[in-house]
């Protein structure tokens, strides 16, 4: 039996998932990084977007936003600002998110304003990456 790496992702709110995995692909602050057992161990700042694992030959899809990765090289710890497993996101909440952000970003009277709205499209663009992956991937 191969090597297994223990995948946590935590939330202020909640452990979203506590599972062992075959490979972890997560969005660094500087770009994606996958993580297999026995890697060298890191620590990385998390961006926006979407966290895959890979176990028992399926793929599975987590929504993360923003946070930090520890890697060590039997688990692979997530603390994210917000997580959201691909089959928990509201598809609906989602597209209103982004029509509100698109909004906003049209009218944006400020560098601030517009920083803010542009963080809100990138979080519900990836919402809805994340959920649409996970449709088609038939998991999470």
């Amino acid at each position: 039996m191969s090597k297994k790496l223990l995948l946590e992702i935590v939330t202020p709110d909640r452990k979203v998932l506590s599972q062992d995995v075959d490979y972890v692909g997560a969005p660094g602050a500087l770009g994606e990084f996958g993580v297999l057992p026995n890697h060298i161990p890191f620590l990385s700042a998390l961006g926006i977007g979407n966290l895959y694992y890979k176990d028992a030959g399926k793929t599975h899809y987590v929504f993360v936003s923003g946070g930090f990765a520890e890697v060590s090289p039997d688990k692979v710890t997530i603390l994210a600002e917000a997580a959201e497993k691909a089959t928990d996101i509201d598809l609906e909440r989602a597209r209103k998110a982004q029509e509100r952000a698109q909004q906003r970003l049209a009218r944006a009277q400020d560098k601030i304003d517009y920083a803010r709205a542009q963080a809100a499209l990138r979080r519900s663009l990836a919402r809805l990456t994340c959920r649409n992956s996970g449709d088609k991937a038939g998991t999470c």
